[in-house]
């Protein structure tokens, strides 16, 4: 153990009790899982929508803001969308292309109304939204946002009159599930190969401990 140890550079001046902590298969399980989940944390990350403090119709001196704001960004599997704005005064609609492209919302994939609605990018394809205020997606309230399977990114907008500008508030963000009504079925969580490739890591250095 000492010539594999000192190979890794590993526990030769370890206390006892460390040395303990890693030869128990247990806390060696339970510290895997926890190093997964720091690994997720530093490789996700949440976008809040347009970088503005709310989603709503675009000021007539930016009106392709939603049609420009993704190309500037890079959209990974794990990483989450944040849409803030009034739930008295908004909403979010999830659409398939042909809905997207017509301003159709009458059959949605899901519908937000919370004010703080977060859509997590479980998986590679093109995602697109739009406001659920009748109007709204016509003056160009609308984003779509393809991820490609290695995690790259771009977006789509259809061209329609601007809208004037809107005297946005900031609301607090919230993380994790809301409180939404979602007509969507449950999405197959991805697993990021940035997080097995870390994960493998991980095992192997624990090993050899």
């Amino acid at each position: 153990m000492d010539k594999d140890t000192a190979k890794f550079g590993l526990s030769r001046d370890l206390p006892p009790s460390t040395m303990a902590f890693f030869a128990d298969p247990n806390l060696k399980i339970s510290w895997i899982f926890y190093l997964l989940f720091l690994q997720a944390t530093a490789f996700c990350y949440q976008f809040k929508v347009g970088d503005l403090d709310s989603w709503g119709m675009p000021a007539s001196v930016s009106p392709k803001i939603y049609e420009n704001w993704p190309q500037k960004k890079e959209f990974r599997i794990g990483d989450s969308l944040l849409f803030l704005y009034p739930p008295s005064e908004d909403s979010v609609v999830q659409v398939t292309e042909d809905a997207y492209n017509i301003c159709n919302t009458s059959n949605p994939i899901a519908y937000f109304d919370d004010g703080n609605t977060v859509f997590n990018i479980t998986g590679p394809g093109t995602f697109y939204f739009t406001s659920g205020v009748n109007g709204h997606c016509l003056k160009l309230q609308k984003l779509a946002v393809y991820v490609a399977s290695n995690g790259t990114s771009s977006s789509y907008s259809a061209e329609s009159p601007s809208s004037l500008p809107q005297n946005s508030s900031s609301y607090p963000a919230v993380f994790g599930p809301t409180g939404s009504t979602s007509l969507a079925a449950p999405a197959m969580v991805a697993v990021s190969p940035y997080l097995i490739a870390s994960f493998l890591f991980s095992l192997h250095i624990l090993y050899w401990v």
